[in-house]
């Protein structure tokens, strides 16, 4: 099973623990296809927008507020959706849905004092 299976698959059911934990990578790895270039370019862009509050509430302390997946395709637009939709092999609604659903855990498990680090592919 290759690595974007694997996404689609852990992402669209429950996710174990050792999923969860690749998430952040992952989505960082999809996001370096994009103008944002990785998860913490992606927070770097939400933390300047309507996101602000939610994205604090990820990387810092406290439980995350939630964002919906209208938020995701209005604050990204269109085209970058579509580039992570065609990435993944998947529609552009689902993943808005699954980057409103897992985004705000995928920053938190990668946040360190505020800032965003995922680790480096191939990295254990």
């Amino acid at each position: 099973m290759g690595l974007m299976d694997s996404l689609r698959s852990g992402l669209s059911g429950a996710l174990n623990e050792a999923e969860r934990a690749a998430v952040p990578g992952l989505i960082s790895e999809a996001l370096g296809h994009t103008q944002f270039g990785s998860l913490q370019g992606l927070v770097d862009h939400l933390q300047s927008g309507p996101l602000a509050q939610q994205v604090q509430s990820w990387v810092g302390p406290g439980s995350n507020l939630p964002v919906s997946a209208d938020q995701i395709k209005q604050v990204l637009g269109n085209e970058q959706v579509r580039q992570l939709a065609a990435h993944f092999h998947l529609d552009p609604d689902k993943v808005a849905d699954l980057l409103a659903s897992h985004l705000p855990k995928a920053v938190e498990g990668a946040a360190q004092n505020g800032t965003v680090t995922t680790p480096q592919q191939g990295s254990a």
